[in-house]
């Protein structure tokens, strides 16, 4: 059985305590300084990886003689945000996932972060699950920097996942979670699934797998590894986006996780008041639509999806 403990608290200015815990699971023969952190609720809007660590939570309860190494999981950060439904620190209006490495000696969002990174400071491996925002759905992927590609791709191809996404966005990504544990030896990857505030069944089991498969591959459980699938690679094609030209209602024309060809028709921008349509969003390229917007109130610029086609 998993032990739960308190890895940090600040009192707050009415006599309440903001408080991150934990859950650590360790072999029958004790602790280890191998160590893997599974990390969730960074953004208070986003639940899928609150089921991924239900759903593991329960497998190592029921096989605690498999755990070789030290597991940890966290699955809720914000936990501020996750009490009021919001994706960024209640008050301060700060995305948590940009501060870090914090300090503290900083404003609480900042505190949280150091509080984060000492915590899980040394684990061998960290996983840092997210759903998309409210307004996309996202079939589940892990999104890699440039600079890390070498090192953390073999890893993702392990995780049961549907896409590796490399990508050189730097300036935004030198703020997160994912960039400070990096930077400071810890081998993270960052999985985006599902949509925000939602709760997909399916998802949460395919990366269960990933993770069991992950966690077996490297040492950390005693069991065979899951045959598990192989995920497209980003750097054989090409990401197109869409989006919206004009403000309006977005109506799909076709499902999430769809093979398209170029020139069809993803779906139409209408005007409710008038009864016309003012737009059709059309695929500028062939392929896999991995995204596809859930919320329908579009504004012009507005993301509606994402196709990945390969190269020919």
């Amino acid at each position: 059985m998993g032990v739960i403990e308190e890895v940090f608290s600040i009192d707050l200015p009415v006599g309440e305590q903001f408080r991150i815990q934990r859950c650590r699971y360790i072999p029958k023969k004790g602790e280890t300084l191998k160590r893997i952190s599974i990390v969730s609720g960074i953004h208070g809007d986003e639940l899928e990886g609150q089921y991924v660590c239900f759903l593991l939570g329960e497998w190592l309860r029921a096989n605690p003689d498999k755990i070789k190494a030290t597991i940890d999981i966290y699955p809720a950060i914000n936990s501020l945000g996750l009490d009021s439904i919001t994706r960024s620190v209640p008050f301060y209006e700060v995305d948590l996932n940009r501060v870090f490495p914090g300090s503290k000696n900083d404003f609480l969002p900042a505190q949280i972060a150091d509080g984060v990174v000492s915590a899980m400071k040394g684990s061998e491996i960290a996983i840092d699950i997210h759903s998309s925002n409210i307004f996309l759905r996202e079939i589940p992927q892990v999104r890699i920097a440039k600079s890390q590609e070498k090192t953390l791709v073999p890893l993702a191809n392990k995780l049961n996942i549907d896409f590796v996404w490399v990508h050189d966005a730097v300036t935004v990504l030198e703020s997160t979670f994912a960039h400070a544990m990096n930077t400071l030896g810890t081998k993270t990857l960052v999985v985006e699934m599902g949509v925000g505030m939602r709760l997909g069944k399916t998802y949460g089991h395919q990366l269960l797998d990933g993770l069991l498969n992950l966690m077996a591959c490297e040492g950390f459980l005693s069991i065979e590894p899951l045959d598990v699938r192989y995920p497209i690679q980003s750097h054989v094609g090409e990401v197109a986006y869409l989006n919206a030209s004009c403000p309006g209602l977005f109506v799909p024309s076709i499902e999430h996780c769809q093979m398209i060809e170029k020139g069809s028709v993803v779906g139409q921008i209408v005007d409710p008041l008038s009864g016309q349509v003012l737009d059709e969003v059309i695929a500028p390229i062939g392929g896999i639509l991995f995204t596809l917007r859930a919320y329908p109130i579009v504004y012009e610029g507005s993301l509606v999806g994402r196709i990945f086609g390969e190269n020919e």
